[in-house]
């Protein structure tokens, strides 16, 4: 006759199903393209930032060309408008002679993008949007509201986000803080 064992199981931690959406995020496998366009829009993201605009950046690409690229420039170009993304689709908008963009273009972005600026890349027609970090404050694409999967609309934007997030936040939480210090230094 056998005997039972008597085997105590340990009961499985509890699941913080946000943190395991967190971390399926960030363990998304974007193809080397995708992460050689957002170092791209990185690199313009520090340009601004360098000219002491917010460091945002944005490239929108079509059949592996670059057809337009910016970065937040609303201060030096005294135009409330001139977001990243804004930049990138009038330059692209300009050099094709027409306010609709081809299919299959894509939009790399190292913020996730306000009202005007998600507008304004559904009606340009960009089909695939790429980007970083989130703004948890007036992000439109999920952070406040997810204005691409508004039914009224007739366009649908495919949507990924994570790509390179840490570098962006670092930048704009960089940004920022010194921002913070030279006012500082300003009012002492």
């Amino acid at each position: 006759m056998k005997h039972k064992q008597n085997i105590s199981l340990k009961p499985y931690p509890t699941v913080n199903s946000q943190l395991v959406i967190e971390d399926m995020q960030a363990s998304t496998f974007w193809s080397l393209q995708d992460m050689s366009w957002m170092k791209i829009a990185l690199k313009l993201a520090r340009q601004g930032a360098e000219r002491g605009e917010v460091p945002v950046g944005a490239i929108l690409v079509h059949n592996q060309q670059i057809i337009g690229q910016g970065f937040n420039e609303p201060i030096g170009r005294h135009d409330a408008t001139a977001h990243a993304e804004i930049v990138a689709l009038r330059e692209a908008c300009a050099r094709l002679k027409n306010y609709r963009l081809p299919l299959q273009t894509t939009l790399y972005v190292t913020l996730e993008p306000c009202t005007m600026c998600i507008g304004a890349l559904i009606h340009a027609r960009v089909d695939r949007l790429v980007y970083a970090a989130s703004e948890p404050r007036a992000g439109m694409v999920g952070s406040q509201i997810n204005l691409p999967m508004q039914p009224f609309y007739n366009h649908a934007i495919e949507v990924h986000n994570g790509l390179c997030r840490e570098h962006s936040s670092q930048m704009l939480k960089t940004f920022f803080r010194e921002r913070r210090k030279a006012a500082k230094r300003k009012t002492i």
